[in-house]
């Protein structure tokens, strides 16, 4: 884990993981979130309507980007504060996905980064892209 202050950082710094979508992740989702919808939990339901297959869940997706902030960049001291993404394309089970953010704002009256976040399927498509606010613990 990372223990980036917000002294430490400087416009430009990055930092990304890949992770794997199984199908555990999209049972454990279900579970937690209740979202039946069956373009997440019925392959054939998905073909119709013109998908390769069952669709994951966007937060799923995105939710990959709070450990990205929470352990990577900002890390350890960082608390977020807001997110705003767009979804370009589906992602599905077995994707691998690179996770990037770029530290794009910093703001030293209000100790706040503003990080440009991005996440890439495994032949480079973006799937996501956005920007999270973090704000730091003392």
């Amino acid at each position: 884990m990372n223990e980036y202050r917000f002294e430490d950082l400087k416009v430009g710094q990055e930092e990304f993981f890949t992770v794997t979508v199984t199908e555990e992740m999209m049972k454990m989702f279900l579970e937690l979130s209740g979202d039946e919808n069956p373009l997440h939990n019925e392959r054939d339901f998905a073909l119709e309507q013109g998908y390769q297959d069952k669709v994951v869940y966007g937060l799923l997706t995105t939710s990959f980007i709070s450990k990205l902030v929470g352990v990577l960049l900002p890390g350890k001291y960082c608390l977020l504060q807001g997110i705003d993404v767009k979804y370009s394309r589906p992602v599905y089970v077995g994707d691998i996905l690179i996770v990037k953010g770029i530290v794009d704002e910093l703001h030293a009256s209000v100790q706040r980064a503003v990080i440009k976040v991005f996440i890439q399927n495994q032949d480079e498509k973006k799937v996501v892209k956005g920007k999270v606010e973090v704000g730091f613990l003392r």
